[in-house]
């Protein structure tokens, strides 16, 4: 996937202006480079950084009192991660990464400044906090109420989305990048279970899988099972001052 800013992301949401432009970037100048499977924050050690991923990719998760992992949220080029040290002095929850990752760690000094000096940013900043809300309480439902086969659907209706916002050549085929127990913990699923739920996909004409690869055949029939919304896609900051307003 292509590197993206965090100015990158919010510049699909709004028009930046130059000096909105030049401010995140100033964010994005100290850059820590994070090898697949080494932990960027440990659940409940003290943080005051968040962090924009420029490249590769990362999970944030809990781990259970069985010792299990509860992954939260995906976390793609563009995105922002470890939001919660703005309210909390301690990391509720880890991150790791999935594949060999860029970061820009930012200071919570650094965010309160440009809260103060651009206040649309701030308010993208916000509407992309609410973006990842709504993404985690549509798991936490499907966790309650949806079939496991819908589950493993959402995940790989969620990542495809993902996928696509980096490249949008991209269609309805996508390297998956991840394992089954990453799926699994993802949807409180075993490995096991996460195999047999996607031969059933495969069974029943929805999706395909080859070299890694999974294609997705049917896409509305996967959208209504799983009850899936692109909520990124969704967001309607229209509402807005223009960037030449206010």
């Amino acid at each position: 996937m292509p590197a993206r800013s965090l100015a990158d992301r919010i510049g699909d949401m709004i028009v930046l202006t130059a000096p909105e432009r030049a401010a995140l970037d100033q964010l994005g100048e100290r850059e820590r480079t994070v090898r697949k499977g080494m932990t960027l924050v440990r659940e409940n050690e003290r943080a005051t950084e968040l962090f924009a991923l420029k490249s590769g990719m990362l999970i944030a998760y809990v781990l259970l009192d069985d010792g299990s992992r509860q992954i939260l949220r995906f976390i793609f080029p563009g995105d922002l991660a470890g939001m919660a040290v703005i309210a909390f002095g301690k990391a509720p929850h880890a991150l790791l990464a999935l594949a060999d990752s860029v970061v820009v760690p930012i200071d919570r000094a650094q965010v309160a400044d440009i809260v103060f000096r651009f206040p649309r940013v701030a308010l993208a900043l916000a509407a992309l906090e609410q973006v990842e809300r709504a993404t985690l309480t549509d798991r936490l439902a499907g966790l309650g109420r949806l079939s496991a086969k819908a589950r493993v659907a959402a995940v790989l209706l969620d990542l495809r989305d993902r996928i696509r916002r980096q490249d949008d050549s991209t269609g309805d085929t996508f390297m998956l990048g991840l394992t089954q127990e990453e799926i699994g913990d993802a949807t409180g699923l075993t490995a096991v279970h996460v195999n047999r739920m996607l031969r059933q996909l495969e069974d029943q004409g929805l999706i395909a899988r080859s070299g890694g690869r999974v294609t997705l055949l049917d896409e509305a029939r996967l959208t209504r099972s799983a009850n899936h919304v692109d909520r990124l896609a969704a967001v309607d900051l229209s509402w807005l001052p223009g960037p030449s307003e206010g």
